[in-house]
């Protein structure tokens, strides 16, 4: 990583979700709606831009058609770069999503091309054993993130977190949406990565915002 040179600048798109069946306060749509004044007050590390901060129904179609959107308008933004500078300086796409059953964060490495709902989405979509995105072949085909999870983890041990790696995003829409954006990640040269928090009442609001700052001051790191 490294290599773009002390001129690049690291972008950084953030989703989250909206409210779904039994979950109804998401704190991801608290952690992605509050990031951008958060990070006023806290100060962005040199070098990272804070891009869009969208949230996304928890939804398999209605999630996916947004993300599209937003993520071909980080590209789009990109093309209008003038120079070569363009290519040079990384885009990263981090997805936060709820695990309520979760004790700590993760960080997760790979999306697999399998939709098997546990329960309807917010549309009323209930899918089982569906892939994804058919062209990719198996439901047991997986994309992995090329960002280093294993390094990111440790720094973010460093500072305190309770935080591990992991292989598993599930099969509801928090795995659906991260493997179309790591699909379309390798498609358009950026990066991806997925993060599942728990609920609130396990890891207060304060502290998960801590988190997703010291994220960002580790990305940062990482890609210059």
């Amino acid at each position: 990583m490294g290599s773009e040179g002390p001129s690049s600048v690291v972008t950084v798109h953030v989703t989250g979700f909206k409210k779904f069946h039994g979950v109804s306060d998401n704190p991801t749509e608290t952690i992605v709606t509050n990031l951008r004044q958060f990070m006023e007050k806290r100060g962005l590390p040199k070098g990272l831009v804070l891009g869009s901060c969208t949230i996304l129904e928890t939804a398999g179609h209605g999630a996916v058609s947004q993300l599209y959107k937003v993520l071909q308008s980080a590209i789009s933004g990109r093309e209008k770069e003038i120079g070569s500078s363009a290519t040079s300086s990384p885009i990263v796409w981090i997805h936060f999503g709820v695990n309520s059953g979760a004790t700590r964060f993760a960080l997760e490495t790979q999306a697999v091309n399998e939709a098997t709902f546990r329960c309807p989405d917010e549309l009323g979509w209930k899918p089982q054993r569906v892939p994804i995105v058919p062209s990719d072949g198996s439901i047991t085909r997986a994309r992995e993130t090329k960002l280093p999870v294993a390094e990111l983890t440790r720094s973010l041990r460093k500072m305190g977190y309770d935080v591990a790696p992991s292989d598993d995003a599930g099969r509801f829409v928090c795995n659906y949406v991260y493997y179309h954006s790591l699909r379309f990640s390798e498609q358009n040269g950026i990066l991806s990565l997925f993060v599942h928090v728990p609920l609130f009442l396990t890891i207060d609001e304060e502290v998960q915002m801590q988190f997703a700052g010291s994220l960002l001051d580790v990305l940062a790191s990482v890609l210059h």
